[in-house]
């Protein structure tokens, strides 16, 4: 019978398999990275000779030559696109952490706000329900970058309602948890397609009815990670979703 692996042995095992998950993740950063570095050279060529042809012999192009011209300037900037959000979150686990006590809040509604700004002439109610009190130890900076994917899917998937609502509340739970949950009476998904969710260009409406590339909840998930917070999406019916947002370590400062 094997004997059983002291203290020592059991930490030499996990810190080894941290370094190896470490080395991998690394790896597969330097990959992206590579990939969507490398293949911006042809894709600029591709999307030049386009707007050269255009230029050149576009008033001699008709009917579906000048379709295929068109889809080809399109597609080469949707790809441009698409390896820019590649970028960004191989970057996301190489950014630092800087922690402080952040009054949750400000951040909320001033965020908000920011969203709100990129449409002003769409006006999305919204009904609060944050205790002023409540304050996090967190990354300032990157709080704010995945406060913005989730507010900002609220607002997006709610341009099609006649009549929109946006509910943000904050519970601070007897554990020390604070939870902060997003719902909206918008667009909603299938919550036979949720597996999606957080998948790389894992978009679930089409970019006709709604722009955008499906990174945003990857981006949100991956930033608040960093930080020891959790995020989960949840169909409601008839129509619209809750985004929540589970943080450790919250309390409660003084009014």
């Amino acid at each position: 019978m094997a004997e059983p692996l002291s203290h020592q042995d059991l930490q030499q095992r996990v810190d080894a398999l941290e370094a190896e998950l470490a080395a991998s993740r690394a790896s597969l950063q330097e990959f992206t990275y590579a990939v969507s570095h490398d293949l911006r050279a042809p894709l600029r060529h591709l999307v030049s000779f386009a707007q050269l042809l255009e230029e050149e012999a576009g008033s001699q192009l008709q009917g579906e030559s000048a379709d295929f011209l068109r889809t080809i300037s399109a597609s080469a900037r949707h790809m441009g696109e698409l390896l820019d959000a590649l970028t960004g979150l191989s970057r996301i686990d190489g950014l630092p952490v800087q922690w402080s006590d952040v009054a949750l809040e400000p951040v909320l509604k001033d965020t908000w706000a920011e969203v709100q700004a990129t449409d002003p002439a769409r006006e999305v109610p919204v009904a609060w329900s944050v205790p002023s009190g409540a304050v996090l130890s967190t990354d300032p900076q990157l709080l704010r970058q995945a406060v913005l994917q989730v507010l900002g899917n609220a607002f997006k998937f709610t341009a099609r309602t006649p009549q929109p609502q946006v509910q943000v509340t904050v519970d601070l739970e007897p554990g020390g948890d604070l939870v902060c949950r997003v719902a909206d009476n918008g667009a909603g998904f299938n919550p036979a397609m949720h597996d999606k969710l957080f998948k790389v260009f894992g978009r679930l409406h089409t970019a006709k009815q709604f722009p955008g590339l499906g990174v945003g909840l990857l981006s949100a998930q991956r930033l608040l990670h960093k930080v020891g917070a959790r995020v989960s999406l949840t169909a409601i019916a008839p129509c619209g979703a809750v985004a929540e947002i589970r943080f450790q370590g919250a309390k409660e400062s003084p009014v």
